[in-house]
């Protein structure tokens, strides 16, 4: 009897099949593809795996206007450049799939991962029979969670794949048919081809982001007063009004309270206590490691996977803050106590092992957490995460941090000041959890009644600050409040907005001017595509699946309804949407004045060279062009000779004004010296001065491209 098991990955595959039979043997297909064969329980077991996504949609015609007649197929077939490597993947499930007895579908067990290895199943293995089909279930992958996720295997959740598919599908109506529709308004206004790109949860997350900034620029500072005293022992305290809006009343404060002692009113001594935290899920986890570590979401989530599918941590994609009691926590800590750092505090656990579990849970997955295997040769950030996973895992076990605060009121001239003061009394999880500061203050030896010198009084003029910026790591939460997108999708969301130029800025979420347009012209022209209430319902059309309260054709229908509507939108206002997306983008590229004629110099692309220049908004009345270095940065300060933009370009950085002959002779420039011929194409070879230096260029430049340093043409020449 054979039987077959597909896995996401190559190291899920290989795990499993190791847990399964030591003496699993590595197979090789078309020398590219690991698999692996063995056997278990009088059956002959292969154990094959995919690379993420072996299929994808594509239209049933290309050349129909508007896509909602789909198939999957494999996706080397629809992205021939960037999915190349997943046919031979395809055509190794294929082989060892073809007429086997069972199929056991391991992949990871969320909607993803389910519409992965069901494509894989239907389609490369030609098997639709679901009798043959049973379901692997683990979050880890340890031997003993995949030894018991294969002896108690599951149904395939049918619901499950519905739900990725329909996910799938109004992805594609919602990105490829508005995308399209968007490019297309903008072209047919006659200007030239602009990628843009909008989506069921790209634009609304794009548009809490322009809102953000619209406060931001249309906030009005307020100035106030913050009046504080400093008395004896150095001992900073505050007027209890807080801010002073009122500057007669400021004023007043002040004269009253110039050169008089304090008198201590009150002292009031209080306890309390901060449990410990909640286990991570992913959204918790990318949070932390950003306030700790300044990593983004995205790399937080890459190497939480990276360490779930080497057997370090359980499956990071969770929504769950609970450690069920089914796990072993009693070994996991065993494990870990071979670590000498951990087992300083895991020795200290109480005898009673009872996690202060948070309330959101996840019916697929429990909250993140270590699998006792120490990890070997782990690079700087992946041992950062996973340092902070143990110790986020050790902590919730341990009691609350208690605390005693001295909460003071002061009273000069009638006046009423005060401070607080708070120390330790129990670090409790605390001690166990080096990424939180602890408060353990001195108290300061004084009594009600006590009178105190003041030995100065302080008026702090300030102004109210507009609401913050968005980091990635605080619009990941903004997301899960509102509930747009899922727990595994945010951060790709967050960097495809970084990857269309609507977004910049790493310690800080700035919109770009192509961005803030982009959302003003679609909510002046087709509101609902950057209605966050449209997406929200879809999701819960989505999650109603698994409860029967929806499905997947009529979510795809409701789908197809609210599309149409906005392309009828867009298409009935080409024109206006089509100037404003294009004057947008010309504004968003402006990085300068051009110095010939005052107009506007704009980065560009060229196909031809498939490289970006810079070019003057009045060609072809002025020809001004710079060519730039890939990778270049324009940053915000300009030259001091010639007023033109400074570049960052290069490894490691290197600065320069975009004018690579900026300062230098210019008859040298315009009158280069010509030092022989091409050996490609016969014409002058020309000195010139780059960016980087003296080169030599052919003078047929562009048609002919023919370069070489001046060190090796005189080498030759000797």
């Amino acid at each position: 009897m054979h039987e077959v098991i597909v896995c996401e990955k190559p190291t899920s595959a290989e795990k499993i099949a190791k847990a399964l039979s030591p003496s699993a043997k590595k197979k090789i297909y078309n020398k590219k593809v690991k698999y692996w064969e063995l056997k278990r329980d009088s059956k002959d077991i292969t154990v094959v795996s995919a690379v993420g996504h072996l299929y994808s949609l594509t239209p049933d015609n290309p050349k129909d206007k508007v896509y909602f007649d789909l198939h999957w197929a494999p996706a080397y077939e629809v992205n021939k450049k960037g999915s190349g490597f997943t046919k031979d993947y395809v055509r190794a499930i294929k082989k060892i799939g073809k007429n086997a007895d069972s199929y056991i579908h391991a992949c990871d067990y969320d909607t993803e991962g389910t519409l992965i290895g069901y494509n894989a199943l239907k389609y490369a293995c030609g098997q639709d029979n679901l009798s043959k089909i049973s379901r692997m279930k683990f979050s880890t992958l340890t031997k003993k969670d995949l030894v018991e996720a294969y002896e108690n295997r599951i149904d395939l959740d049918m619901n499950q794949v519905d739900t990725g598919i329909a996910r799938h599908v109004l992805d594609y109506y919602f990105g490829v048919n508005i995308s399209k529709a968007l490019m297309k308004s903008v072209s047919r206004a006659k200007y030239r081809f602009l990628k843009l790109s909008a989506g069921r949860v790209q634009t609304p997350t794009l548009s809490i982001l322009v809102d953000r900034e619209k406060e931001i620029k249309n906030f009005v500072p307020e100035p106030y007063w913050l009046i504080k005293a400093i008395i004896e022992g150095k001992i900073e305290v505050d007027h209890v009004d807080g801010k002073i809006f009122d500057k007669s009343r400021a004023d007043e404060i002040m004269a009253k309270c110039q050169g008089k002692d304090a008198l201590v009113d009150k002292i009031t001594l209080s306890n309390s206590s901060t449990k410990p935290p909640v286990p991570f899920n992913l959204g918790g986890l990318q949070s932390e490691a950003y306030n700790v570590f300044g990593f983004s979401p995205k790399k937080t989530q890459t190497i939480a996977q990276n360490l779930y599918t080497s057997g370090y941590t359980s499956y990071p994609r969770t929504s769950s803050q609970k450690l069920p009691e089914s796990l072993d926590f009693k070994s996991i800590f065993a494990q870990l106590s071979h670590d000498g750092e951990f087992r300083k505090h895991i020795s200290q656990l109480p005898s009673k092992l009872k996690p202060n579990n948070g309330k959101k849970d996840d019916a697929a997955h429990p909250a993140i957490h270590p699998t006792g295997i120490l990890p070997q040769g782990l690079s700087r950030d992946d041992k950062k995460i996973y340092q902070l996973i143990v110790y986020r895992f050790i902590s919730v076990f341990f009691e609350a941090a208690k605390f005693e605060t001295m909460s003071t009121t002061l009273d000069i001239e009638g006046e009423k000041f005060r401070f607080r003061r708070r120390r330790v009394t129990h670090k409790g999880w605390m001690e166990h959890y080096p990424y939180r500061k602890i408060d353990d203050e001195e108290f300061p030896d004084i009594k009600e009644g006590d009178l105190i010198k003041v030995l100065d009084l302080i008026a702090d003029e300030k102004e109210t600050k507009p609401p913050a910026r968005y980091n990635q790591a605080s619009l990941i939460k903004e997301l899960e409040k509102r509930e747009l997108g899922t727990k595994a999708t945010r951060a790709d969301i967050i960097d495809k907005l970084y990857d269309r130029k609507y977004i910049t800025g790493t310690q800080q979420i700035e919109v770009n001017q192509l961005g803030e347009n982009m959302i003003d012209t679609l909510s002046t022209y087709c509101k609902d595509l950057t209605s966050e209430e449209l997406t929200r319902a879809f999701e819960n059309k989505l999650e109603g699946i698994d409860n029967n309260t929806s499905t997947r054709q009529e979510i795809i229908k409701d789908g197809k309804k609210e599309v149409t509507v906005i392309l009828g939108d867009i298409d009935k206002n080409y024109k206006e949407i089509g100037t404003k997306l294009y004057e947008s983008y010309q504004e968003s590229n402006i990085v300068g004045t051009c110095q010939a004629c005052g107009g506007n110099l704009v980065k560009r692309y060229s196909p031809k060279t498939k490289s970006y220049f810079v070019g003057c908004s009045n060609y072809p009345d002025c020809t001004t062009v710079y060519s730039i270095p890939k990778g270049t940065h324009f940053l915000k300060k300009t030259c001091e000779k010639c007023g033109l933009p400074i570049i960052s370009f290069g490894k490691p950085r290197q600065r320069a004004c975009l004018d690579p002959n900026c300062g230098k002779d210019k008859t040298k420039v315009h009158n280069p010296e010509e030092v022989g011929l091409c050996p490609e194409c016969g014409k002058p070879l020309l000195k010139r001065s780059g960016r980087y230096g003296e080169f030599i260029g052919c003078k047929g430049f562009p048609k002919c491209r023919f370069t070489c340093s001046v060190e090796e043409l005189e080498s030759k020449l000797d």
